[in-house]
């Protein structure tokens, strides 16, 4: 699968703690709907998402309460048959979920060959419009934006105008805001890099996400895969995904993305059975 070009705002319904796989019952749930839900129709039994949460050490009751959240915020419909529950992918979450999926799988590789042009926003939010600053912030960062300066926002995505745009618009001071894209002409850039995104926290995480998951044995493949999706599927959020030229020496992200795609590939044959196994009719189990 190949990376989304242009990241796009998730929709208000679901928050960026969901889509960048927050550690809750409901988050955990939207990484099972794109990981074996998406792939196998779009439909799932209320008992198989019990019996996968379960794996993961969420009891029942949390697990029924997510699902009756997610319903309600308009990413699941639900059928009767018989006294069992089947749910349906909406349209949105199928789009989602997709969206998500391609972005998901196609991150890690090195960035190469950037041509050195920068995307530049100036936008200032009045100290007293606190929610207003908190959203313009979030989703900038949201888009692979640093911030070296107050007011002062980059990013090496030139390309992520209309992303900016909705961004501004969402926080209010677009009127006000300048957007410019140009080239860099002196200075040091690794100290304006290290001012717009701490790079040594994140890499961190991904040196953690390594130690994690460097052991392939696994006694449960299906809860480790889960594991596995919901940890990685937060990188392509957090990470600004800056050009190889921008980056420290022997940044870990190459070495985490070969990590993960080893253990998908090595434990989703065992998970897909078991996810197969739980969908089963009640007769056939």
């Amino acid at each position: 699968m190949s990376a989304l070009a242009q990241p796009q705002d998730p929709p208000a319904a679901l928050s960026r703690r969901d889509v960048a796989g927050a550690s809750s019952a409901r988050g955990l749930i939207f990484t099972i709907l794109g990981e074996f839900v998406l792939p196998h129709g779009g439909i799932a039994w209320t008992s198989a998402i019990i019996a996968a949460m379960s794996r993961l050490g969420v009891e029942e009751k949390a697990t029924r309460q997510a699902l009756m959240r997610v319903a309600a915020d308009g990413w699941l419909t639900a059928e009767r048959v018989g006294r069992r529950t089947r749910w349906h992918l909406t349209a949105s979450a199928d789009r989602l979920l997709t969206e998500g999926t391609k972005r998901i799988y196609g991150f890690g590789p090195r960035r190469d060959g950037w041509d050195g042009t920068w995307l530049l926003v100036l936008a200032r939010t009045p100290e007293a419009e606190r929610p207003a600053r908190h959203v313009l912030r979030s989703r900038l960062m949201w888009t692979g934006f640093g911030s070296p300066a107050p007011g002062v926002w980059i990013s090496t995505h030139a390309g992520r105008l209309r992303e900016v745009e909705r961004a501004l618009a969402a926080a209010g001071p677009a009127g006000d805001a300048q957007i410019f894209v140009g080239t860099h002409a002196n200075g040091e850039l690794t100290s304006l890099v290290g001012q717009a995104w701490d790079l040594g926290a994140l890499a961190q995480r991904y040196d953690d996400f390594g130690a994690a998951f460097q052991v392939a044995a696994a006694a449960d493949q299906q809860a480790s895969l889960i594991r596995l999706v919901h940890a990685w599927r937060r990188f392509p959020w957090a990470d600004p995904d800056l050009p190889t030229d921008l980056l420290p020496e022997h940044w870990p992200r190459p070495r985490a993305a070969a990590i993960f795609r080893q253990r998908h590939t090595q434990w989703s044959p065992a998970a897909i059975a078991a996810w197969r196994q739980m969908s089963a009719p009640e007769d056939t189990k």
